[in-house]
């Protein structure tokens, strides 16, 4: 049998390319899309909320003798459903909502009291009026609490909702039912001019007003008629 005989030739080294502007340029330009990209994502501006407020004039109580005694009003408690700044509607029966870049400027209860103390303040009615921080000398305390503070999407119209709760104290008493001058459940519904957290701003403060009023008309008759030992 012949003998073959076998020759091994080593492959010649490719020829790799040095880097040049045809490979550099493609890589460029991703990493400088993906820096855009991060840029655009981080840079977003702030969605912006906004904040509202109630506003509505001091209700006029007309020309009575002011009293010579003080009150007290502590900060009003709110019902957990209303116990946020957000600005809750109810579109339907059992369903509850916000609006989202919508918010009151203050919680409902703070908003409530504030204005209160300022209406009975304006009314002249009482020798003098204490907020929650009050140091000074009274003898009635009104206590409170925000049962409702919404909007309300009816099938008759969209409605600003607004309950109060108002209990009048006379400290001089010692005992309890002797006490509680008075306690009273108040409840008011008032047109929005449209259906927006605008529109509900302004409702809300109606509401307020007139609920305003008539607390301060019963608080006033009640305390008049207690000092004068009826």
């Amino acid at each position: 049998m012949k003998a073959m005989t076998y020759f091994w030739c080593a492959p010649l080294p490719s020829k790799r390319p040095r880097p040049g502007r045809s490979t550099l340029q493609p890589l460029l330009l991703t990493l400088l899309a993906a820096l855009l990209l991060g840029c655009l994502g981080c840079g977003k501006p702030p969605m912006l909320v906004n904040q509202y407020m109630l506003e509505y004039p001091a209700p006029m109580v007309g020309r009575k003798a002011k009293l010579p005694a003080a009150l007290k009003v502590d900060l009003f408690s709110v019902a957990q459903a209303f116990n946020t700044n957000a600005m809750v509607y109810q579109p339907q029966p059992f369903q509850s909502q916000t609006y989202n870049y919508s918010r009151w400027r203050a919680n409902p209860g703070y908003l409530v009291t504030d204005y209160l103390i300022r209406d009975l303040r304006e009314s002249g009615l009482f020798k003098a009026v204490f907020g929650p921080d009050g140091s000074g000398e009274y003898r009635f305390k009104l206590e409170g609490g925000v049962a409702e503070f919404q909007e309300v999407d009816a099938a008759d119209g969209w409605k600003a909702s607004l309950a109060l709760t108002v209990t009048l104290l006379d400290t001089t008493q010692e005992e309890l039912p002797r006490r509680v001058v008075f306690q009273k459940n108040y409840r008011v519904q008032e047109p929005l001019p449209e259906k927006t957290p605008q529109g509900l701003a302004q409702g809300m403060s109606r509401a307020m007003e007139q609920l305003s009023a008539r607390i301060i008309q019963d608080t006033y008759e009640a305390a008049r008629n207690r000092t004068a030992g009826k």
